[in-house]
């Protein structure tokens, strides 16, 4: 029975730090750095949607499909986050970059890599 009370301990004081705003909350951004030429479209060149979000005790995850050119026929699909579980992260960055040849990743302190292509 002790050991039930101390895992439900260890849960709270995960949710608790979780909730309190004391760490650093995580962040996903996507930018648009493709030409002008998009026809209907949510971010125009240069425009970036950010949202913030704290990891879960649960998996976090964030899928996201990113499209382009006359019609959105170029497309790629992934995961633009994932955390959570017993691991549960703060402050961690993600950054895609959407681009002509494909779509960049980068946590902010290295240069973006080409991750996807568009199909």
């Amino acid at each position: 029975m002790s050991r039930l009370w101390c895992f439900l301990l260890i849960i709270t004081l995960c949710v608790g730090l979780n909730n309190a705003g004391l760490m650093e909350k995580n962040s996903v951004h996507v930018k648009n750095s493709l030409d002008d030429f998009l026809g209907v479209h949510d971010l125009k060149p240069g425009q970036t949607f950010d949202f913030s979000f704290n990891d879960s005790i649960f998996k976090t995850k964030f899928d996201c499909t990113l499209a382009q050119g006359q019609g959105f026929i170029h497309q790629a699909s992934f995961r633009a986050y994932e955390g959570g579980g017993f691991i549960v992260h703060y402050g961690k960055k993600n950054f895609w970059d959407a681009r002509e040849d494909g779509i960049y990743f980068t946590h902010g302190k290295e240069t973006p890599k080409l991750e996807y292509k568009w199909s």
